[in-house]
């Protein structure tokens, strides 16, 4: 384990896709889908894979639940050719995907946290690796989303977050 107790990494999630959130809030649709190639994933695709690659995880590795929207999930899953990456939702899907995706993350990392699964240190110690995974890679994400934004659409960025769990490398903010 990272040290690190599981509200202290709740709280980070929750800073996390906050994070994520204040990159493309006042995004129109058109910049939420803008992309300067088909080889490249538009705005829209990064903010539903970091969605779909946390609930994937939490129904894989700590919970058997069903998918929130099998085909948001196939279109966001890394397996997808970024050609094929252009076909997204609207904002109010999208937003409604992120959304149901980090209250599951919540609610079950919460029940490991109480106590109320089987095998409850097992799964702690499962809950905290599988956490920590899920922020580094909404950060991850959350570094090319901020890239676009100010680069190719011009916008400003939000201050980057700051904890006592963070560290910086190679650009990218982790859980240390």
């Amino acid at each position: 384990m990272n040290g690190h107790a599981i509200p202290d990494l709740l709280r980070e999630f929750d800073r996390a896709v906050a994070y994520s959130d204040s990159l493309w809030h006042d995004l129109t649709l058109d910049e939420v889908r803008w992309r300067p190639s088909s080889d490249f994933s538009p705005i829209g695709w990064h903010l539903g894979h970091q969605a779909a690659v946390a609930h994937y995880l939490v129904r894989n590795l700590v919970a058997a639940e069903p998918s929130l929207d099998p085909d948001l999930d196939a279109l966001m899953d890394s397996i997808t050719p970024e050609p094929g990456r252009g076909a997204l939702p609207t904002l109010e899907r999208l937003r409604d995907y992120r959304h149901a995706s980090a209250e599951r993350v919540r609610i079950r990392v919460e029940q490991i946290r109480s106590g109320d699964v089987g095998a409850p240190a097992q799964l702690a110690h499962i809950a905290v690796g599988m956490i920590t995974a899920i922020i580094n890679h909404e950060y991850q994400h959350g570094q090319w989303i901020g890239e676009v934004r100010a680069h190719h659409l011009g916008k400003a960025l939000p201050d980057r977050p700051t904890s006592d769990v963070l560290i910086e490398i190679d650009g990218y903010l982790v859980v240390s």
